[in-house]
Formats: structure tokens, sequence, C-alpha cells
């Protein structure tokens, strides 16, 4: 079986460009491939782009996550009791996510964040957050940086096997830590709840990026993803692992 893994930022490069010209914004962008052939079929493309601008009084953050795989399934297909296999979807995924917050001083800070998600492979077809919270700015220095946020919020969300909708009120908290290793090596961990009476929906992303030079660097993640209602034969977590090559935008 031969495998490879193309990491495809370059790609990236063009497409947020515009966002550079605009002034103020900063980011990263990742993209990554890896397909199988041979023996086993596989395909499996994840991309992200989080960006943010900030000034004296205010910061905006706007991210995006997407995740696409492809692979050999098995299942009685046809209803003819026979067990089949084909090439087709194993995960499409894919997140949007905003936030604006307002500095009451140098730590403290309001934010309004909002949060949406679409899964075709999950108790949840789809997943709509709004939360305004506060926030705190516990370290902020030059090599390590560390915040967190709670406060109320308001979901609806979509389940898949019914169509039906549930909304409800939620408590909304993140924390987000950043280190600087060595002058090449950062790591980095964000962790998102959203909990209220009808789900718990937690998100945990911890990466580790090499630098390469000021534009790439070379990313290692794991992200683990969790809800506490699923349907009959959904498992409540799961985790993706991603080798990812990253481009700065600056």
């Amino acid at each position: 079986m031969r495998i490879s893994l193309i990491p495809f930022a370059l790609l990236l490069a063009g497409g947020v460009s515009a966002a550079e010209e605009t002034g103020g914004w900063s980011g990263t962008g990742e993209l990554g491939l890896a397909v199988a052939r041979g023996n086993a079929r596989s395909e499996n493309l994840n991309t992200k782009l989080n960006l943010e601008n900030e000034d004296e009084r205010w910061k905006h953050k706007f991210h995006l996550a997407a995740l696409r795989s492809k692979g050999e399934v098995k299942g009685d297909f046809d209803n003819d009791g026979v067990p089949d296999e084909r090439f087709d979807l194993t995960a499409n995924r894919y997140e949007l996510g905003a936030s604006s917050a307002i500095k009451m001083n140098q730590r403290a800070y309001w934010v309004g964040a909002v949060r949406y998600e679409q899964d075709d492979f999950a108790s949840y077809e789809n997943q709509t957050t709004f939360a305004l919270s506060y926030g705190y700015q516990a370290i902020d220095n030059e090599t390590t940086q560390l915040s967190a946020e709670v406060g109320p919020g308001y979901r609806r969300a979509k389940v898949a096997s019914s169509g039906e909708t549930e909304t409800g009120a939620i408590l909304r908290g993140q924390i987000d830590y950043k280190h600087q290793l060595t002058e090449t090596t950062s790591i980095g961990n964000l962790l998102l709840v959203e909990s209220g009476d009808d789900n718990t929906f937690a998100q945990n992303d911890l990466g580790v990026s090499v630098a390469i030079n000021s534009r790439f660097a070379l990313k290692a993640g794991i992200q683990w993803r969790y809800n506490s209602e699923t349907d009959p034969g959904v498992q409540s977590s799961d985790t993706l692992t991603t080798v990812n090559l990253v481009y700065n935008i600056k």
C-alpha cells in the first residue's frame, strides 16, 4: 500500500492575500491532504483559516475549518442481504465562527461569539450557538498567553435522525493557551465547552508548530470532539489527528 501525505497550504496563499491587503489582519491558513492507493483506498482533506484584528479598544476573530474524508465502506447498500463494499464519504464537516471583544482594561473584556457547524455524520446535522461572555487575559507576555471566557448563550440544533430542532440556553466556556517553547517551536491548546439541557458540546484542539521560515511552518495537531447526546450506534466522542503545512498571514 502506498500512502502519501501532501500538505497544500501554499494554495491558501492566494486566497488569503486579500485579507493581508486590508491591513491590520493577521492569522494562519492550514491545508493538508492524505491519499492512499493500493490494497486500500482513502482520501482525507482538512483545512483551517484563522484571522484576527486588534486595536487598543477592539479585538475581532474569524475562523473556518473543514474536513472531508472518503474510504472503503462495507454494508448492505441494496438490501439484498449480501454485504457490499464501496468507496464513499466517511466524514464531511465544516465550521464557521466569529467573535468581537471590547476591552475594559488591559486584562478584562466582554466578547460576543457566534459559531455554526454542519456535520453529515453526527447525531446533530447542524448546530448554531451565540454567547455573550466575560473574558480575562490571565497571562500575556513574550512567550505565554492564557485567556479564559465564560458566559450565557443560546443554541439551536437540528437532530439528524428526526429532523426536529432543539433550542435552549447554554453556558459557554473557553480556555485559550499559547506558549513559545523555542525560537521556532510553539504549542497551543484551545478548549471550548457549550453546555445546555439538550446537549453538552466540547472540543479541544492541541497543536505543535515548528517554523520553517517567517511564512511557513509544519504543524501536528490532535482534535477531540464530544456531544453528550447521540443517536444509538453513534459514539459520543471522536478524534482527528492532522499534519499540515501552515501559511502565516502577516
